[in-house]
């Protein structure tokens, strides 16, 4: 068989709700076929081979630029919420390749600092040009430079915020990376020595599980369960109350808590610096947003000192 029909092939083993790799709506520019990879395959081989993608590595999950190596990045959070994603795609017959791209894809636009630069950029924006920054958008303009297919850029973009994704791999994607971020995120935050295992919210605990590795376990098998032969990705109704709340428990006590203040304070002083240096210097609003915004941390805090 010809490549295309064995991705024909392939594709009738999928759900009736998956996306077909060869029923694409196509790339902005077009380009010629492959022979051996689907167009979803060519985005995830596109963004591993982005310098947007190698940079995430140099990126804030929750803490600037900690001592130690273990610490979560932009990079391993991203691989992380690939990673179950794709377990979550599998199970429910859907496109792997589709999710597995947009799930490497959408965090590309991060700012350094993680959330705290994010907001600055935003802040700076907002009070000199009445605009603002979210880091989707910003993953989706990367998206569209690079011409994915529609499909990884809607997911992309549609990853964080109002719209919903219009396929269920985008839909995965936009869930799972709470999933992942709120369980390694409690991880890093105990070996941080901003929480212990006793501060957890007991309730919460009891239904998702005592250990990150559990409470992703638990959290995959309910997707899966409520979201088999329905045109829809879904919780349990228990299992996302319980997921909610230990988010707005990590909101309160570790993104938005009293030691995440000086650290926030610094981003925007540094975000703020370089922002007005470079304007100063007469470059183009939106060349220096993408400047900004495709820092690493230790990048912009060596700018900001060279200032």
């Amino acid at each position: 068989m010809t490549f295309e029909e064995t991705t024909r092939t392939r594709d009738d083993d999928l759900s009736p709700f998956a996306v077909r790799s060869t029923d694409t709506r196509g790339r902005e520019l077009p380009e010629e076929p492959c022979g051996v990879r689907t167009e979803f395959q060519r985005d995830r081989d596109r963004i591993v081979h982005s310098k947007p993608f190698r940079r995430l590595k140099g990126k804030t999950q929750v803490f600037i630029d900690p001592d130690g190596d273990h610490y979560r990045t932009r990079m391993t959070h991203t691989l992380e919420t690939t990673a179950i994603s794709r377990v979550v795609a599998r199970a429910l017959r859907l496109n792997e390749d589709l999710t597995e791209a947009i799930g490497l894809g959408h965090d590309m636009g991060h700012t350094p600092f993680g959330h705290a630069g994010e907001d600055a950029l935003d802040a700076v924006l907002r009070e000199r040009y009445g605009r603002g920054f979210r880091h989707n958008e910003q993953s989706f303009r990367i998206a569209r430079s690079l011409n994915l297919t529609y499909e990884v850029c809607d997911g992309i973009l549609t990853h964080t915020g109002d719209q919903e994704p219009h396929s269920l791999e985008g839909k995965i994607v936009r869930l799972v990376d709470r999933v992942a971020y709120i369980n390694h995120d409690i991880d890093d935050a105990v070996r941080y020595g901003l929480l212990s295992e006793a501060d957890l919210p007991r309730e919460e605990i009891a239904i998702l599980g005592s250990t990150g590795s559990a409470r992703i376990d638990k959290l995959v098998h309910d997707i899966v369960d409520a979201s088999e032969g329905v045109d829809d990705i879904r919780q349990s109704d228990g299992v996302g109350e319980a997921m909610l709340s230990l988010r707005t428990f990590m909101f309160e006590r570790v993104y938005l808590g009293p030691q995440a203040a000086p650290e926030h304070e610094k981003a925007h002083e540094v975000v703020r610096a370089i922002f007005a240096n470079l304007l100063e210097n007469g470059g183009p609003v939106d060349e220096i947003v993408d400047y900004v915004a495709g820092m690493t941390d230790r990048f912009a805090l060596a700018y900001a000192d060279s200032l």
